[in-house]
């Protein structure tokens, strides 16, 4: 996996590609979030174009992520998901917990 990272105002845009999976991506996303959270940025947008693929454990490290975020005071949105991770998100019901966004400009407009 690799990432851009570029700020929009106040929103830490995080532009992720390649796949989130064990061994590959897991590990970096967290500590991509880590790191930010750390710097304190409040507002996370993670931009998932880029990202073709995502198992059980990239899943899992999406949730830890955004649970991370909450813990600090902070805002985790995702944000241009492929079919293939909608539909991910939508089977196991998590498109429930996360605030998801077609286009930048609705994305970051919805940061309080």
């Amino acid at each position: 996996m690799k990432s851009q990272i570029r700020d929009v105002g106040d929103v830490r845009v995080i532009s992720l590609t390649g796949k989130i999976a064990i061994g590959s991506g897991d590990v970096m996303l967290r500590q991509l979030i880590n790191e930010n959270l750390e710097q304190n940025h409040k507002k996370l947008l993670l931009d998932l174009r880029g990202v073709n693929s995502m198992d059980s454990s990239g899943i899992g490290e999406m949730v830890a992520s955004y649970t991370s975020a909450k813990n600090r005071d902070a805002q985790l949105k995702l944000m241009n998901l492929s079919p293939k991770i909608n539909d991910i998100l939508q089977v196991t019901q998590l498109i429930t917990v996360f605030d998801v966004f077609d286009n930048e400009e609705e994305a970051i407009a919805a940061f309080s």
